[in-house]
């Protein structure tokens, strides 16, 4: 082997034999005007933006275990400018991730892996993420108080 990196696509089947691992195509593989490789990569940036949601999540929560005191700053950065900002952009990752989401089991269960299909159920992750978070912030703001 010449190159090192061919040690790590070497693999053996449970019976011994040796074969070669699949190599995943690199960001420089991906056409990104191609609406199925851009909406491959969202799907992976979403869930990287969801998991910092998850951590305001806890920090939220163990201050409210915390105290009055500590619940107040962190009440007072999600109402601020750029809490609320962030807020809203993890309510678009979190719906665009979901939707993404059902359209990956969707095709594991083997359907929707023609082209037009694809583009179809693109175009309604796009549409879904744009009316369920506006939606999600319309009764945010409705009960919010």
């Amino acid at each position: 082997m010449s190159d090192p990196r061919e040690a790590g696509m070497i693999a053996r089947r449970s019976d011994g034999t040796i074969i070669r691992r699949p190599l995943s195509p690199h960001l420089q593989a991906y056409d990104m005007m191609q609406m199925t490789s851009a909406l491959s990569i969202m799907h992976r940036i979403t869930g990287a933006a969801w998991s910092v949601g998850t951590v305001l999540l806890v920090w939220w929560l163990m201050a409210a275990a915390t105290g009055e005191a500590a619940f107040a700053k962190v009440q007072w950065f999600m109402g601020s400018f750029l809490g609320l900002l962030v807020l809203f952009g993890l309510t678009i990752a979190a719906w665009y991730h979901t939707l993404a989401g059902i359209r990956h089991l969707v095709w594991d269960a083997g359907r929707g892996f023609d082209l037009p299909s694809m583009y179809r159920s693109g175009r309604l992750v796009l549409i879904g993420t744009a009316v369920l978070t506006i939606l999600t912030w319309i009764l945010a703001l409705m009960f919010w108080g």
